[in-house]
């Protein structure tokens, strides 16, 4: 059938990282993170407060069985099973509909606790940049939330925004970002603030006749402009991180950069998956919290 074959240019790469250097067998308190999000889901397990494993997978139309396979990803060929994690914490958009959690934490708490523990004690200022919010949370030492901003409900300044702009130019996602910067001169930015206005807006000018570089660029450099704006009514402390998906888009980020004049923390570990780490360090502490009030 016509059409039957057309590639999925906004779907973006899933992945999945075990710890080959950690034995989860000797370890002692053994802790999960799942969080649910609109567009992405992922697991982390962390065992004694070590990132052990982890899966980052396209978030499904049922939230419980989202959970459940981003769970079963991570758990892959580790020879570890549920029964084996002692708490679980869920987190995100889904976090009431994870099945197998002990409890659910607000994905600002998780963010900022996953941002501390993934970019470390120095981060002050975390921008996670997801699926269909951007959120701006200034925190502590410890990963402690102190205040935070969220964008409105629109899609044009998040991930969901990107992958339509992906699909519409007939991009890769992932290489969305580096095609925007291939550029002689930095256009002005797309004007609409809504996806539906800014996808008609790039399709004139494709017309125009310019180039699909230039038009990922007008539009990455209004996205990045539009978080600016966020961040700025936070106020930004450094050191300042990103996590989430748009992280991974070096279009945005340059461009946020050179608009607030500093510089991102790189990231070790999948940007995506701060969420879910931060529920693993939560459920971390619950855990000593309950075995220090039984001995107590």
């Amino acid at each position: 059938m016509a059409g039957e074959d057309k590639p999925e240019y906004w779907r973006w790469p899933e992945s999945r990282w075990t710890n080959p250097d950690l034995d989860w067998k000797a370890g002692d308190i053994i802790t999960a993170g799942v969080d649910v999000g609109s567009v992405s889901s992922q697991a982390a397990i962390m065992v004694d407060g070590q990132l052990f494993a982890y899966s980052n997978m396209r978030t499904g139309s049922n939230s419980p069985d989202s959970a459940v396979n981003a769970m079963d990803w991570a758990l892959k060929d580790t020879g570890m099973t549920l029964d084996d994690i002692n708490y679980v914490v869920g987190t995100g958009y889904g976090r009431v509909n994870v099945p197998f959690s002990n409890r659910a934490i607000t994905e600002i708490a998780c963010h900022a606790r996953g941002g501390n523990f993934m970019y470390g004690p120095t981060v002050r200022t975390i921008l996670d940049m997801g699926g269909q919010d951007c959120k701006a949370i200034r925190c502590d030492g410890r990963g402690k939330v102190e205040e935070f901003l969220m964008n409105d409900k629109c899609a044009a300044g998040t991930g969901r925004g990107m992958e339509v702009f992906a699909d519409l130019l007939s991009v890769p996602i992932q290489d969305v970002g580096e095609m925007s910067l291939d550029i002689d001169e930095e256009p002005n930015p797309v004007s609409s603030t809504c996806v539906v206005f800014a996808k008609t807006e790039a399709t004139g000018l494709l017309r125009e006749g310019w180039p699909k570089e230039k038009v990922l660029a007008a539009y990455c450099s209004a996205m990045a402009h539009r978080v600016v704006t966020l961040l700025e009514r936070l106020g930004v402390e450094e050191d300042f991180a990103i996590t989430g998906g748009i992280a991974k888009n070096r279009g945005v980020v340059k461009r946020l950069e050179d608009e607030l004049g500093i510089t991102t923390l790189e990231p070790r570990y999948d940007t995506q998956i701060a969420g879910a780490v931060g529920a693993a360090l939560f459920a971390e502490a619950l855990v000593k919290k309950q075995r220090k009030q039984a001995g107590g």
